[in-house]
């Protein structure tokens, strides 16, 4: 069930809602948070996609706040809200409601969604896109309990994550984070079923993907190891390798699904690492609503430590691969030796000389 509204007011929102509700036969509420997500128009229809799917476990009201912006002056000093409400069918197991916003309402968006939200429920606000330098302090931002950004889709994604080092809040998380779950996962797992001593580390992945700097991050904070990143043609994450006292352990995903695990001594495993799509992740992050410490503690590692830590093993690798080349130069350059004349071949000179 739709309900278009043209030059609404929340109140008219919230009337549209408890009539459709009574309409389609369920006049209960039965959503456990409110979701809203801060877009623009086109990546409104794949985020409220994602939304939607993730609502079959976490049943929501979603609110989808897209801020048009208007062409000429008349337009930008004329305040107006449009909505379109979607119920039943149309909203999956909750209830949706798109806002448009034109004009000077769109810097009181706030204002808006306030009225909306469901009462005595948790917020968490989304930014597909186009994320604030400061979540907890856009106005927003400070209305949830969490608050969801994704670095990935940033412009610079690498030079994003110091700024969300800066201005993290607890409550704050990142897509980047949550898509390298199954990574931290197996290679905790893998190393519960090894006695061993971790020295170093290597992570490889694609260029401008944060989740290979938040994935190294993480393995540097918790285990306290120098840590290099290497880059590949992708997909995404491809392959970490630890180095041990008992041999290295390898993780590796070339083709972004199956992953093979290797550790010495052991048979290879293959082992499912499927790169998951934005509607399992939004899922994930609404099972968890309070704030995520080990996520702070290696956002805040900082990319200038890892650096520091990870070039004191490179000058090392380096200076054996330059004595080695000098040891085979030398050996190049070494005189070769006379060569000795045969036996045979002197006494036939001999005698031909006779």
């Amino acid at each position: 069930m739709k309900t278009d509204l043209t030059d609404t007011t929340s109140s008219k929102i919230n009337k549209a809602l408890v009539l459709g509700r009574r309409a389609i036969g369920t006049p209960a509420v039965g959503m456990v948070l409110t979701l809203v997500i801060v877009t623009d128009e086109e990546n409104a229809y794949d985020a409220l996609k994602a939304a939607n799917e993730a609502s079959r476990e976490h049943p929501s009201r979603t609110l989808v706040v897209i801020k048009r912006v208007s062409r000429g002056p008349r337009d930008r000093s004329k305040a107006r809200l449009d909505a379109e409400v979607r119920l039943g069918a149309d909203a999956s197991t909750g209830e949706t409601v798109v806002l448009r916003l034109y004009g000077e309402v769109v810097d009181h968006a706030q204002s808006v969604v306030l009225p909306l939200l469901l009462p005595d429920a948790p917020v968490v606000v989304w930014w597909p896109v186009n994320s604030p330098a400061d979540p907890a302090n856009d106005p927003l931002g400070a209305l949830a309990q969490r608050r969801v950004t994704d670095t990935y889709a940033a412009e610079q994604p690498i030079q994003e994550l110091t700024a969300r080092a800066d201005a993290y809040t607890p409550g704050d998380t990142d897509l980047s984070w949550t898509r390298i779950t199954p990574w931290r996962s197996m290679l905790a797992a893998a190393l519960d079923q090894v006695a061993c001593q971790v020295t170093s580390a290597e992570v490889e992945g694609e260029e401008f993907n944060p989740s290979v700097e938040l994935l190294a991050m993480w393995l540097a904070d918790r285990l306290q190891i120098p840590v290099r990143r290497a880059k590949s043609g992708g997909p995404g994450l491809t392959s970490v390798r630890l180095e041990t006292n008992t041999g290295p352990i390898v993780l590796d995903r070339p083709d972004g699904s199956l992953a093979t695990l290797s550790i010495q001594g052991q048979p290879d495993r293959a082992v499912a690492l499927k790169r998951r799509e934005t509607a399992e992740l939004i899922a994930e992050e609404l099972r968890r609503l309070d704030p995520d410490d080990t996520y702070a503690s290696a956002l805040r590692f900082g990319l200038e430590r890892l650096d520091e830590e990870a070039a004191t093993t490179a000058p090392q690798v380096a200076q054996v691969e330059a004595e080695e080349v000098v040891v085979v130069e030398e050996v190049a350059e070494a005189p070769k030796p006379a060569a000795r004349k045969s036996p045979a071949k002197a006494t036939a000179k001999k005698a031909a000389g006779k």
